[in-house]
C-alpha cells in the first residue's frame, strides 16, 4: 500500500495538468483543515451571557482588550461587550446565513458581516486602513474591541452621538453615520428593538462591573496598585 509521502511524490511523474491538478487539491485540503482549526481553538461562548463579570471570569483576556479599546477611543468596557453579545453572542466565527435554494442548494449570504463584532468587509478594510492593520481579525476579540471603539469614536464626530449613549451608538452602528443622521432607523422596528436592547444591557453590564472590575484589575505581575486601577 502506496503511503500518503510516496503519492505526493508521485505526482511529478505524472503528466503536468494532473500533477498539478493533485498539488492544488492538497493545497485546497490544508487550507480547509487551517481554517477549522482556526475555529475549533478559538473561546467557547460564555455561558452566562446576561453577567459580565462571569463572562470576564470566563476570558479575563476580553475585559484587557475592553479595557484598552476604552482607553484608546472612548467607548465604554459595558456598551463594547453589550455591542458583542447583540451582534455575535460571542461567537468568533459565525456569519449570516446563507439562502438555500430548493432546500438545499447554498445561495449567497445576504451581507459580508463576520466575526465578534460582524463588521462588514467595506468598513472593516477602513478600519484596517485608518487604526488596524493587514494582522487584524474580526475573529478575535482584541481587534473586535478596538474595531467598536473606532467606530463609535468615528460616530462620535460624525454625527455627534455620546460615547455615553449606547442606544443611538448602535443605531448608527447599524445604519451608518449618514442613514443615522437620515433617520433609517426609525422606519427599522428591528433595529429600534436592537438598540432599546442594547441599552438595557449596557445599563446592566454596568452596574455588574462596578460591583466586580476590581477583579480583572491589577492582576498582572507587572501590574502595580494603584497605578492600575482606573
Amino acid at each position: 500500500m502506496r503511503s500518503p509521502v510516496d503519492n505526493f511524490i508521485g505526482c511529478f511523474t505524472l503528466s503536468p495538468s494532473v500533477a498539478l491538478a493533485r498539488l492544488r487539491l492538497w493545497a485546497s485540503l490544508a487550507f480547509v483543515l487551517l481554517l477549522s482549526g482556526c475555529a475549533t481553538f478559538a473561546p467557547n461562548p460564555p455561558q452566562d451571557q446576561s453577567n459580565i463579570c462571569e463572562i470576564f471570569r470566563e476570558q479575563p483576556s476580553w475585559y484587557d482588550y475592553a479595557q484598552e479599546s476604552e482607553e484608546k477611543w472612548g467607548t465604554p468596557i459595558a456598551t463594547q461587550m453589550s455591542f458583542i453579545q447583540q451582534e455575535s453572542s460571542f461567537r468568533s466565527h459565525i456569519r449570516p446565513d446563507r439562502k438555500y435554494y430548493l432546500g438545499f442548494i447554498p445561495g449567497p449570504r445576504p451581507s459580508s458581516a463576520k466575526g465578534y463584532a460582524q463588521a462588514q468587509d467595506p468598513v472593516w478594510e477602513e478600519y484596517e486602513d485608518q487604526a488596524g492593520s493587514l494582522f487584524s481579525r474580526r475573529t478575535h476579540m482584541k481587534h473586535a474591541t478596538d474595531f467598536i471603539g473606532w467606530y463609535n469614536r468615528r460616530s462620535q464626530q460624525q454625527a455627534g452621538i455620546s460615547l455615553s449613549n449606547p442606544e443611538h451608538l448602535y443605531y448608527a452602528y447599524h445604519e451608518g453615520a449618514g442613514g443615522y443622521q437620515r433617520g433609517t432607523y426609525r422606519g427599522k422596528p428591528q433595529v429600534l428593538s436592537a438598540g432599546r436592547q442594547v441599552a438595557a444591557r449596557t445599563n446592566r453590564y454596568q452596574a455588574q462591573l462596578n460591583a466586580c472590575e476590581a477583579e480583572f484589575q491589577c492582576r498582572k505581575f507587572y501590574q502595580v496598585w494603584p497605578f492600575c486601577r482606573s
